[in-house]
């Protein structure tokens, strides 16, 4: 399923919202509205906190099935609401916060940021429970903002390398493709939320867009 929604006016969607096979975590002043279109969307259960005191749970988490990374400076009480959904957390060792942002995953790989410490890179891999490699895409190190990843396809920059898309398909086990989000947005990771059973992504988004996203992630039903 894919949909066209924004969230508090903006079509950033992936700065406000993360989501994996499992569960979606969104700020916790959304509406019950939005709760609902993201529950019938991605077919998953929401957990509503902040994250390190921030609004801007996409970008300051990631995750796939196995867990959810988030940074050094995530308060324990934002941690245990989302453990007790049954979901491992932990935080990783590095200073640099926005975890969404430098951090593309699914339930086969992980591509971060090329700073990114020894340390924080076994800290993913375990919680995770993927390869995790350094790379960038488009000559863009934030892997997390630039791309969109679900076990049923990659979306990418569209300025990324015929290497580079090889070497996440690679790495992620799924098909990967280029695309844009909200007429022409190429950091389709910052405004696009999905997994294996939908996206969402800005109201602005064109039917070629969606054309493009739909078939980048495996969706065969159309869009809204």
């Amino acid at each position: 399923m894919i949909r066209r929604i924004n969230i508090g006016g903006s079509p950033n969607l992936g700065v406000s919202i993360s989501a994996t096979e499992k569960i979606a975590i969104t700020p916790p002043n959304i509406l019950d509205g939005m709760v609902d279109l993201i529950t019938e969307c991605l077919d998953v259960p929401v957990i509503k906190t902040p994250i390190s005191g921030s609004n801007l749970t996409g970008a300051l988490t990631c995750g796939n099935s196995n867990g959810i990374v988030v940074s050094r400076y995530t308060y324990d009480n934002e941690i245990e609401v989302i453990k007790e959904q049954g979901i491992e957390v932990e935080r990783i060792p590095d200073k640099l916060t926005a975890i969404g942002n430098i951090l593309l995953a699914n339930d086969f790989g992980a591509l971060v940021h090329p700073v990114i410490s020894d340390k924080a890179i076994e800290v993913i891999s375990h919680v995770l429970d993927v390869e995790v490699q350094r790379g960038s895409i488009a000559n863009f190190k934030i892997t997390g903002s630039v791309a969109t990843a679900t076990n049923k396809g990659v979306l990418v920059h569209p300025a990324a390398s015929e290497g580079e898309l090889e070497s996440i398909e690679k790495l992620f086990k799924t098909h990967v493709d280029v695309g844009t989000v909200n007429n022409g947005t190429q950091l389709v990771g910052a405004c696009a939320v999905a997994n294996s059973n939908g996206v969402m992504v800005g109201l602005n988004t064109t039917g070629p867009e969606l054309a493009r996203i739909e078939e980048a992630l495996g969706f065969l039903e159309g869009y809204l």
